[in-house]
């Protein structure tokens, strides 16, 4: 019985590994959906509506994509020699990659309805929320690489960023925030911009908890 219950355990191990060979493939289709965001950004700041555009239909494909490999994912862990405990971990951990490009997909929008011309320190401040969630997402994706070679410590460290990115990421909300507040802003353009806030410092905390997921995953089958 202690024999069967080692081999069943090897079977278990070889299964979390392949499906974080799967997992690196829904993240990079989320750092599609991100870099897109940020595309979008770069339009906005620029003043470039066909651009901006066509960014945020980008987002909108990719953030489609990112759906059907969640959903590729799921029947797969369903389908895989796991233990509960170590399918439930899996199963968060694709439900937290696609609360990322969801939450993205979000943001888009926002940006697409955004009419007004905003002041340049708020675009500014914009931009540097976008830029940490590419940082986190490239760090969360360092991770699952690192994992997948069973080097522990690189995954700690990626997974250490990530989390010192989400934290500058609360600091960037209350900037941004600040500056939206103090800003001769219309009441359509304010109330997007808050929601924008928030919806960029929510998009750092997903990466956060996929990357918490990283570690534990990453330390059961070291």
């Amino acid at each position: 019985m202690k024999e069967m219950f080692n081999i069943l355990g090897w079977l278990g191990k070889q299964e979390e590994h392949a499906l974080l060979r799967d997992a690196q493939k829904h993240v990079e289709e989320t750092r599609k959906t991100v870099a897109y965001f940020a595309d979008a950004v770069k339009a906005l700041i620029a003043n470039d509506l066909q651009a901006r555009a066509t960014a945020i239909q980008q987002v909108r494909e990719s953030e489609h994509q990112a759906d059907l490999l969640k959903v590729s994912m799921l029947n797969e862990i369903t389908n895989e020699l796991l233990m509960p405990p170590n399918r439930d971990d899996f199963v968060d951990f694709v439900h937290a990659l696609d609360r990322i490009a969801d939450r993205t997909n979000g943001a888009a929008k926002l940006i697409g309805f955004l009419e007004q011309r905003l002041p340049d320190n708020v675009l500014a401040n914009i931009a540097t929320g976008t830029n940490l969630i590419v940082n986190g997402v490239a760090r969360l994706n360092d991770a699952i690489k690192a994992a997948i070679k069973n080097d522990l410590v690189l995954t700690r460290e990626c997974c250490l960023d990530v989390g010192r990115i989400e934290h500058d990421a609360d600091d960037q909300k209350r900037f941004l925030l600040e500056a939206v507040l103090h800003a001769p802003l219309d009441p359509p353009s304010l109330l997007l911009c808050y929601n924008l806030a928030e919806y960029l410092e929510g998009i750092t905390d997903r990466v956060l908890e996929a990357a918490d997921l990283v570690r534990i995953v990453a330390a059961r089958t070291d």
